[in-house]
Formats: C-alpha cells, sequence, structure tokens
C-alpha cells in the first residue's frame, strides 16, 4: 500500500489529512502489469464526531436573521485587537459592524462556519451573511465598511498582492502577544 501511495502521490494526487482515499487498481487482460487510476474519492475518516457533521451555515443563520450586518471575530485578550475593536467603533459611525470575541461559544461557531478551526484565534475573521474573509482580505473589508478615507485606502490596498499582505498580517498576528501584550478583560 505504500508503494501505491507513493506512486500516487508522485502523480500530483493531494490528499487532505485525515481523509481515507479508495483507489481503482485496473488489470489488463493481456497481462501486463496493473497500473493505478489517477481517480481517487475521499470518503470521510472513521470516528468523526457528530460535530463535524454539522451544517455550520444553517446553524449560525440565525446570527443574521434580525441583524444582516457582518460580524468581526477578535482575539478578545490581545490589546492590538482590542484596539483595533476601539478604531474600528470610533471610525464606523453608522455602526455597520458588530463585533464577537473568537473566545466566545458565538464567536467559535461563526469561526466553524468560515471553515475554520473553533480553537483558531490566530486570526481577525470577518463573517457576512454570505461569506466569510480572513487574515487581510478581512481587514480590507472591514474598511470598506468605515467612514471616508477608509473605503478608498482598502481600495488602493487591495492591488497590493494577497501574498504580500498576508505575509506582513502573519508576522503582526504571530508576534502580537510579544509587542502589544495580553489583557484580562475582553473590548466587548
Amino acid at each position: 500500500m505504500a508503494a501505491l501511495l507513493l506512486h500516487t502521490t508522485a502523480t500530483g494526487i493531494a490528499i487532505a489529512p485525515g481523509r481515507c482515499v479508495s483507489f481503482h487498481v485496473s488489470r489488463p487482460a493481456h497481462g501486463r502489469r496493473s497500473s493505478v487510476s489517477p481517480f481517487a474519492t475521499l470518503s470521510p475518516p472513521r470516528g468523526r464526531s457528530r460535530s463535524d457533521s454539522i451544517d455550520w451555515v444553517e446553524a449560525t443563520s440565525s446570527f443574521f436573521e434580525q441583524d444582516s450586518r457582518p460580524i468581526m471575530l477578535f482575539d478578545g485578550v490581545c490589546n492590538l485587537c482590542n484596539g483595533g475593536v476601539r478604531f474600528v467603533r470610533e471610525n464606523d459611525r453608522d455602526g455597520n459592524i458588530r463585533f464577537e470575541a473568537l473566545q466566545s461559544e458565538s464567536g467559535r461557531k461563526l469561526l466553524r462556519r468560515s471553515g475554520r478551526s473553533p480553537d483558531d484565534i490566530s486570526s481577525v475573521v470577518l463573517v457576512e451573511e454570505a461569506r466569510s474573509y480572513i487574515k487581510s482580505d478581512a481587514v480590507l473589508k472591514i474598511m470598506e465598511y468605515l467612514d471616508l478615507p477608509f473605503p478608498q485606502l482598502a481600495l488602493f490596498l487591495q492591488f497590493v498582492p494577497m501574498f504580500l499582505r498576508d505575509f506582513v498580517y502573519d508576522n503582526v498576528a504571530n508576534n502580537r502577544y510579544a509587542i502589544f501584550g495580553r489583557s484580562d478583560t475582553c473590548e466587548i
């Protein structure tokens, strides 16, 4: 089986961690060696918990029934993130954005809705009713909801390639506690 997996990996088939893969092996009638089909089907791993099978978009749709404003998820104990929430509140006079700490039960559910681990507090996330944004895309989308001149600045920054924006974002995010410290209380 290991040789089969190495052969398949060498052909460029990517296998998601924690997934089972079944291969179709065909045997020609004229006696030549069998070949591996380049098609693989993914099946869910055994032993998955019930929460993994939940449709998180449906499960969190109540967050948008009465209020369609996007929700900014942030690290509630990070001083930089709390400062970011204050900044957004001060520059969002119309109250276009709601806030939720990543560590809260609602934040954890919204992280799942966004395709993220419920324990992942590494990035700011903006959750809209139909879509979620992470890292630098989330920051730019948040800027679009703020007062002038931030929407224009976001438009300009969208021309910076995402790999550069996310590189800067990741470096700040990975060092945020060391540089800005932690708080015992959440901003909201």
